[in-house]
């Protein structure tokens, strides 16, 4: 009876063992009858041409194909970016210490390309200048060069040789003339943004209206410069040279690329950091109040005045403002106002360059706009920028800011908290008028007794570059060292600044 239960046991078993066996590879079959399904539907959606664009395909394919390497990448740094400048042999002398002020050597990667070599300087290249090339010979292309511009198709093809130079560990290929001033270090934050395994054609537009419609408002400008994605810029020189021939006549080497981008379907990602200065005069008015964003790029020095008046010397100018810049660039030339509401007056700090004591409450909303001290490239145009601006002041005392520039920078610390001063001075006599500013409760002459502004700002990285506001406080008005103290800090929560 006993061996009769225990057989019957070893029966059950037995039969639990194969039915279980059977269970499983009737479901590994089915497991390999669906994938095979889907793949065949995956292969019958990629050829048939009435679902080669759906979105329900893009869907498929990415998740199907996608990984997790976007998310494991190492944040983007300045070894990710390749610089491609491109500059002629006659131009480059004067054109150098834009580069010069910017550039890294042993950290900034890439080449000057030039139309030829330039062979005053080949026994004695400084190492402060990026390495160069010699364009390749374009007269291949002569019957396809209609452009206005002669130097359109070297200028163009400059993406494609500098991506045939460095083509390893690049997120980011950042195309520029060799009179672009970039805040390198805004721009890796800028790029860190975006996704560099994807299509990215990132840049900006120029100031004047006249300039984006003779040329593109979908363009980036290249003085501005503008920055690729490695994948757009391995698809865009796969075909160039088809491409350049496709744009016969085009103006110049910006709008031919633009359009060989556009026909890959990519279109341009605005950032406002990136700054053409297609304007003429004098910039300090826009320097003073440019938008809300970290700042990328400089352009057209040498067609403006010295961007610090007090520095007649273009490139010295222009080093100053790179003192500032290499102590904090996340708060370089970002505007922040506040108000000292006892006196009734506005002050206004573009960190690094100016500060503006109005004896006039304004709102941020007219603070934001810049005092129109430039001119427009094309001096008749009309309407003459993409953006709003304020008249130059009448002879109304409160009209008329008091005007302050960047002097000296320093460090400190301040209960036990490190932070950055950095002192803004008049420049001028005190303006001379006959009458007072009767908005000013303290009466307008008390203002010119102030000669200088310190601004302290703490001494880590603005959050998001520059994306976000800051707030500022006046710790001290004047005294007898007639100068104005302006603490930066972050905004409350909600905060509202009027």
């Amino acid at each position: 009876m006993i061996a009769s239960k225990s057989s019957l046991a070893r029966f059950a078993r037995k039969k639990s063992r194969f039915l279980y066996s059977k269970f499983l590879a009737n479901l590994w079959k089915s497991v390999a009858i669906s994938g095979i399904v889907l793949y065949s539907f995956y292969i019958i959606l990629s050829i048939h041409p009435c679902c080669r664009s759906s979105v329900l395909l893009a869907n498929f394919r990415y998740r199907l194909w996608s990984t997790s390497s976007s998310t494991a990448d190492p944040q983007t740094n300045i070894s990710h970016l390749v610089f491609g400048i491109a500059s002629s042999a006659n131009t480059w002398k004067n054109k150098r210490p834009y580069v010069e002020a910017w550039w890294q050597p042993n950290k900034t990667q890439g080449f000057v390309f030039f139309d030829r070599a330039p062979a005053d300087q080949l026994q004695q290249w400084p190492p402060s200048s990026p390495p160069f090339r010699v364009s390749q010979d374009t007269s291949r292309y002569k019957e396809y060069n209609g452009h206005p511009d002669p130097h359109a198709i070297r200028m163009a093809r400059v993406v494609l040789e500098l991506f045939r130079e460095v083509n390893k560990g690049v997120r980011w290929y950042v195309m520029a003339d060799d009179d672009t001033v970039f805040f390198v270090d805004n721009l890796v934050e800028v790029l860190a943004k975006y996704d560099h395994n994807k299509y990215f054609y990132i840049g900006s537009n120029s100031e004047c209206v006249s300039s984006n419609f003779d040329h593109s408002f979908g363009m980036a400008f290249g003085g501005a410069g503008y920055a690729l994605s490695y994948p757009l810029a391995q698809a865009l020189v796969k075909n160039l040279d088809v491409c350049i021939k496709r744009y016969p006549t085009l103006y110049g080497s910006d709008h031919i690329l633009q359009s060989c981008i556009a026909d890959l379907g990519v279109s341009l990602t605005q950032e406002k950091g990136f700054h053409q200065i297609d304007l003429h005069g004098d910039i300090s008015g826009l320097l003073s109040a440019l938008p809300q964003s970290p700042s990328v790029s400089l352009h057209h020095l040498d067609a403006v005045d010295p961007i610090f008046p007090f520095i007649k010397n273009r490139y010295a100018s222009l080093n100053h403002l790179m003192e500032a810049a290499k102590a904090d660039q996340s708060r370089l030339l970002q505007q922040t106002i506040c108000y000292h509401k006892q006196n009734n007056w506005s002050f206004s700090i573009s960190w690094g360059y100016s500060a503006y004591i109005y004896e006039k409450i304004y709102p941020p909303s007219i603070l934001h706009r810049p005092l129109q001290t430039f001119i427009p490239w094309k001096k008749s145009a009309k309407p003459p920028f993409m953006f709003n601006t304020r008249p130059l002041p009448s002879n109304d005392p409160c009209e008329a800011p008091h005007v302050f520039f960047f002097e000296a920078i320093d460090k400190t610390t301040t209960k036990g908290i490190n932070q950055i001063v950095t002192s803004y001075v008049r420049r001028s006599s005190p303006r001379s008028r006959s009458v007072a500013c009767t908005s000013s409760s303290s009466g307008s002459h008390y203002v010119d007794f102030i000669s200088e502004i310190q601004v302290l700002s703490p001494a880590t990285k603005h959050g998001e570059a520059g994306n976000t506001r800051e707030c500022c406080d006046i710790l001290h008005v004047a005294d007898t060292h007639n100068f104005s103290e302006v603490q930066i800090r972050a905004c409350m929560k909600d905060e509202i600044v009027a």
